[in-house]
């Protein structure tokens, strides 16, 4: 069994807290209050793709820190 290496894990941290403050934005943009605001429809739209692009780079991070083993 392998030794996990922690540092290369808590570098992943940070993409975790952007896509969580992501998730909490984007709820708190579908309030009532910013229904009637252009700007709301776009980034509400916006978000998967940014998390989609997050997961992307995720996946980066991981298969590099799996190929430095």
């Amino acid at each position: 069994m392998k030794k996990s290496n922690y540092k290369k894990e808590l570098i992943m941290l940070p993409l975790l807290f952007i896509s969580i403050g992501l998730c909490i934005g984007g709820h708190f943009i579908l309030q009532p209050s910013y229904q009637d605001t252009p700007w709301a429809e776009y980034s509400l739209a916006a978000l998967p793709f940014l998390m989609f692009a997050i997961v992307i780079i995720a996946i980066k991070l991981a298969v590099k820190a799996d190929k430095d083993e």
